[in-house]
């Protein structure tokens, strides 16, 4: 059974449906999607899905429907054990009728191209995914083995450029519905970078205290103002959307 979700913000309504999550949703922007308890944890026992629930699950479905590319780090590929990235039948059915591919495009961030082109994640993906990795990757030892299975961009000395993988996804491949999945660095990467337009917070209602991290981790703060654009909400737990604040005149 579909999780109920009701609107209890700008606008109260009860019960929407697929299409009334989807209308304010589905436009151009770089979207950041995250899972957090009531005490500021991002994980439980290291995941982040052990804090989800129908309803988040729900829409992080959704999300990835409306998405023309999903970007994830390679540390949350690796930790979270994402396999091929693929919606459902009823997502690619939307989609194909909303003139898109059938499946958003996987696209991974990597420094150091920690990954295994062996894996499923490339071998059995639906569309050809990308990876963004640096200058410093660029003569790693098997770079070469990527690419029957991945488009390997190489973008940053040290570091991916978040501001660089926006531009090159919207410019050079008229990418520019963009969901982020995390982890924690990738994001405070996009904060620091000025690259997020809105961010999806589910609020877990659970305390959760230990080691958790928290969903953005960056060496230095970097202070961005945002803008309460919906609340939602599935018996305790609320599913905030937030987007980035006009400039103040």
């Amino acid at each position: 059974m579909t999780a109920r979700i009701d609107r209890l913000w700008p606008d109260a309504a009860e019960q929407l449906s697929d299409d009334d999550l989807i209308a304010s949703i589905d436009h151009a922007g770089v979207r950041v999607n995250f899972i957090s308890s009531i005490d500021g944890a991002a994980t439980r026992d290291g995941l982040s899905g052990g804090l989800g629930g129908p309803a988040d699950w729900r829409l992080f479905e959704l999300l990835r429907r409306v998405a023309d590319v999903v970007v994830v780090g390679a540390g949350t590929v690796r930790a979270e054990g994402y396999g091929p990235l693929r919606v459902s039948e009823a997502s690619q059915r939307w989609r194909v009728d909303h003139g898109r591919a059938p499946h958003p495009i996987l696209a991974i961030v990597t420094g150091r191209l920690g990954l295994d082109p062996g894996s499923e994640i490339f071998t059995a993906a639906p569309v050809r995914p990308i990876i963004f990795t640096t200058e410093d990757a660029r003569n790693a030892e098997g770079i070469a083995s990527f690419a029957d299975v991945a488009d390997v961009v190489v973008e940053g000395r040290e570091r991916v450029r978040p501001e660089t993988v926006v531009a090159h996804l919207t410019s050079k491949r008229s990418l520019d519905r963009i969901l982020c999945e995390g982890g924690p660095s990738l994001f405070g990467d996009f904060i620091g970078g000025e690259q997020v337009d809105e961010l999806c917070v589910t609020v877990s209602p659970a305390l959760e205290a230990g080691q958790a991290r928290r969903i953005a981790r960056s060496d230095a703060a970097h202070p961005q103002d945002m803008s309460l654009a919906t609340v939602l909400r599935s018996g305790d737990t609320l599913l905030l959307r937030y987007a980035r604040s006009a400039p103040s005149t």
